[in-house]
């Protein structure tokens, strides 16, 4: 499998929690990638233009549980922006407008009021956040510095008003600015036409645009866009890749999928670690009911990948401390359909997504998204189900704490004897579940272990406070372990710091069920 391929399916993710339709980044990489040829762009600016621009919105997702806490649904508050040009007082009154949404009006008031008084700095930790996050996923798909750096531009301008401040103009790498003017215009162009993309690119002459790229746009807009599929992107987004193309090793496949593991975990902090976890029990529990070595990769790939529809559902779902409505419910039960799209291409992932897609699958046919029954859910599915119901057990979510491992295994047991699980299956997952677990890793770019019991803290969600008082110890000795955590990780936000943990495996262990 080319790596053109499984970073164009990330990119669906990255549309859905953009709140665009699929295939809106893979659009606007292609139209980048016209616009660069037109701009005389060189090869390596070409060829590093074609992955910033299927990155460049990849950390969308770093703090979805702060923006749906700030303003409400985060997809759409995602989708508002296009309509905005990001210069520091428009931008501020667009998130006074979306401050509070779905909350009281003292909650509205309250929320409004605290982004005047920071200056809106909790946002800008979120851009800076989503930079450090896209940054990092790109550098672990391999890319170079060609790509990484220009990725740390992502909300520059050429008005030098945006982030990092004061760079502008041809300080910003030329294949953001070029992704700029084709994000945007892909976005106007299918709402409006040829000519609501060009007015769009002219009303952001020289303050979010390079003024040069805007008039190179409008003078060839109509050809720009004439070129684009009517239909699917994916064929020519593949064909377009630039240079050699460069396929994935089966162990390179292996870590490019716990990238994605990483990235769906990182949408709420009640699921980090969850796929990496669900996909150790399955990898442990498929030999045990006789699945052979091919079939135990392809189960323990799928599991790695089951949630990455998450990315699909806003926020406020995911995180809501009380019941769901029906409504939402029915939006959650999308997720795995979303994990399946996102996957049917190409054929190498299309086999990994059918199993990936069964998590929620029940022999009696009260499962999602298909609603299959008994034999039409194959052993892989059964597995993964059993997995993943037990791990999230374990796990604290919004609306309940974790469960304890006994009363975990307990309830997988109940629900094999009403006919939702596969008895074999359930067995298989506690029989692995039952294993001494593996011990923590510790060491990981110099951590000490309480630094590794805080960093687990952290990324989990737990504030300074939270963590001192579940360690033991004062919250500004919290502070500095967190500090320190920052320096060794080279990273600076929560979010970067929680992908770095998932990366090293330190969210994701097997619990004993006498625990």
């Amino acid at each position: 499998m080319r790596l053109a391929e499984l970073v164009g399916a990330l990119s669906l993710a990255a549309d859905l929690g953009l709140g665009q339709p699929m295939e809106h980044v893979a659009r606007s990489c292609l139209l980048a990638c016209r616009l660069g040829s037109q701009a005389g762009a060189g090869e390596a600016e070409r060829a590093a233009l074609y992955y910033v621009a299927l990155l460049g919105w990849v950390g969308c997702i770093a703090d979805s549980h702060d923006d749906a806490m700030r303003f409400g649904d985060d997809l759409t508050y995602r989708a508002g922006v296009y309509d905005v040009d990001m210069k520091p007082l428009p931008f501020l009154g667009y998130l006074l407008r979306r401050a509070g949404t779905g909350g009281s009006p003292a909650r509205r008031a309250r929320v409004g009021a605290q982004l005047l008084a920071t200056g809106a700095s909790s946002v800008q930790e979120s851009l800076h956040a989503h930079c450090q996050v896209t940054a990092s996923i790109a550098a672990r798909l391999g890319m170079g510095p060609e790509v990484c750096e220009p990725l740390g531009q992502i909300f520059a301008r050429w008005d030098g008003k945006g982030l990092p401040a004061g760079v502008g103009g041809e300080q910003v790498a030329l294949p953001v600015r070029l992704w700029h003017i084709a994000d945007v215009a892909e976005v106007h162009h299918r709402r409006g036409g040829v000519q609501a993309a060009v007015d769009v690119a002219r009303q952001r002459y020289g303050s979010q645009f390079d003024p040069t790229l805007v008039e190179q746009f409008s003078a060839c807009a109509e050809e720009l866009f004439a070129g684009l599929p009517d239909g699917s992107s994916w064929d020519e987004l593949v064909a377009a890749e630039p240079a050699l193309h460069r396929e994935l090793t089966e162990q390179e496949l292996d870590s490019a999928l716990t990238v994605l593991a990483d990235y769906a975990d990182l949408k709420s902090p009640y699921m980090r670690g969850h796929s990496r976890g669900v996909a150790e029990l399955c990898r442990a529990a498929a030999p045990l009911v006789g699945v052979n070595a091919e079939g135990v990769r392809t189960l323990w790939r799928a599991a790695l990948v089951h949630d990455l529809g998450r990315t699909g559902v806003p926020n406020t779902i995911w995180d809501k401390p009380g019941p769901l409505t029906p409504i939402e419910r029915e939006r959650v039960r999308m997720h795995s359909y979303y994990t399946e799209r996102m996957l049917s291409r190409p054929h190498r992932l299309a086999e990994i997504g059918a199993v990936a897609a069964l998590a929620h699958e029940r022999l009696d046919g009260s499962g999602y998204h298909r609603g299959l029954t008994g034999a039409a859910i194959p052993m892989s599915g059964r597995l993964l189900a059993a997995a993943d119901h037990y791990h999230g057990m374990l796990e604290s979510r919004a609306h309940r704490e974790p469960v304890p491992p006994r009363t975990a295994a307990q309830r997988l047991v109940d629900e094999a004897k009403a006919g939702r699980m596969d008895p074999t299956a359930v067995d298989a997952v506690l029989a692995s579940a039952g294993l001494r677990p593996a011990r923590r890793p510790a060491g990981v770019a110099g951590l000490t272990g309480r630094e590794v019991e805080v960093l687990v803290l952290l990324a989990s969600g737990a504030s300074n406070r939270q963590i001192a008082r579940r360690l033991g110890i004062a919250p500004k000795t919290a502070g500095n372990h967190i500090e320190r955590i920052y320096a060794k990780a080279g990273v600076s936000t929560r979010a970067a710091a929680t992908m770095f943990a998932m990366q090293h495996g330190l969210l994701s262990r097997l619990v004993t069920i006498d625990q």
